[in-house]
């Protein structure tokens, strides 16, 4: 099946454009509107006459709960490369922790004050749109049509990247913190998170919610399996008395409360409220079920 389409420029509109993303910008010559092409970064073509509008809409919450999970991800690598292979010294531990959340803070206001605020858009992978008219040529009108969330994630993680280095260096030189495997681990995910958001940003945007709750109900089941005393009071005190242990349980709270809250985004909001508090269960559920399915008592009795 063929069909036309206004080649160059025109002088009137509505002038079809081919595909889910081609557009027409606006020349400066005055009412004139340039070739079917892609729209320039913070455009979106409007599907009713095809010209390259400017995206003026407000981010939706869901789209500012993909942006604080993106936001969470390096505060939490930190913090498990922190807990995993450098909580030998209380002195360093804590340096380093207020040096993750602070970073990755900053790194997040900065951001978001060099950034105009933009719509929400559907498509994360335009390069797969590109039209090809009567299969004679391809037209090129790949662009960020999620902007902007599809640079600003990588913008913080560059800014993140480069506080993490000028903070833990002013930790170690005024502190006497112990930085530099910390700042190696810094090096190794931020590239790994910048690619994964190129590259899956689309599957991330779409399934974060159920990843977060997921992770967070496998992580706090983890957490108290390491556990060496595998009874209901020592679990209950050693999650009470540790600050370890308690801050490990509120961070895995929080996660579970922001998966609730990204999934359902408040529209029913007294019921919402109600939902939250399923956060504590996983906790309670395994520490009252410990009994059951600890394998070395299932095994004695």
């Amino acid at each position: 099946m063929q069909y036309e389409h206004a080649r160059g420029n025109v002088s009137k509109l509505p002038a079809y454009c081919p595909g889910l993303y081609c557009g027409r910008r606006v020349l400066q010559e005055g009412n004139i509107w340039g070739a079917c092409g892609s729209c320039p970064r913070g455009f979106r073509r409007n599907d009713q006459n095809y010209v390259c509008t400017p995206c003026q809409s407000d981010l939706l919450l869901y789209d500012w709960l993909y942006l604080g999970f993106m936001a969470l991800l390096p505060v939490l690598l930190h913090l498990s490369s922190i807990e995993t292979k450098l909580l030998r010294s209380g002195k360093h531990t804590l340096g380093l922790v207020v040096c993750s959340v602070v970073e990755v803070a900053l790194a997040g206001v900065i951001t978001l004050l060099s950034w105009e605020p933009a719509s929400r858009m559907s498509d994360w992978y335009p390069i797969f749109y590109n039209p090809q008219p009567n299969f004679m040529e391809t037209l090129h009108c790949s662009y960020e049509a999620v902007y902007p969330l599809y640079t600003i994630v990588l913008v913080f993680y560059a800014v993140a990247d480069l506080l993490m280095l000028i903070m833990r260096f002013l930790a170690h030189v005024i502190l006497g913190v112990k930085v530099s495997k910390s700042i190696y681990a810094g090096l190794y995910f931020f590239p790994i998170l910048a690619l994964a958001h190129l590259t899956l940003g689309g599957l991330i945007y779409n399934y974060f919610p159920y990843v977060t709750i997921i992770t967070s109900v496998i992580s706090c089941s983890y957490n108290f399996s390491k556990r060496k005393n595998q009874d209901i009071r020592s679990l209950f005190l050693d999650s009470v008395k540790d600050w370890r242990n308690l801050g490990i349980i509120l961070c895995h709270w929080f996660l579970h409360g922001y998966g609730i809250i990204s999934i359902t985004e408040l529209k029913n909001f007294y019921r919402d409220l109600w939902l939250l508090s399923l956060v504590p269960l996983p906790a309670l559920l395994y520490i009252f079920t410990v009994n059951f399915s600890d394998p070395a008592k299932v095994l004695a009795n």
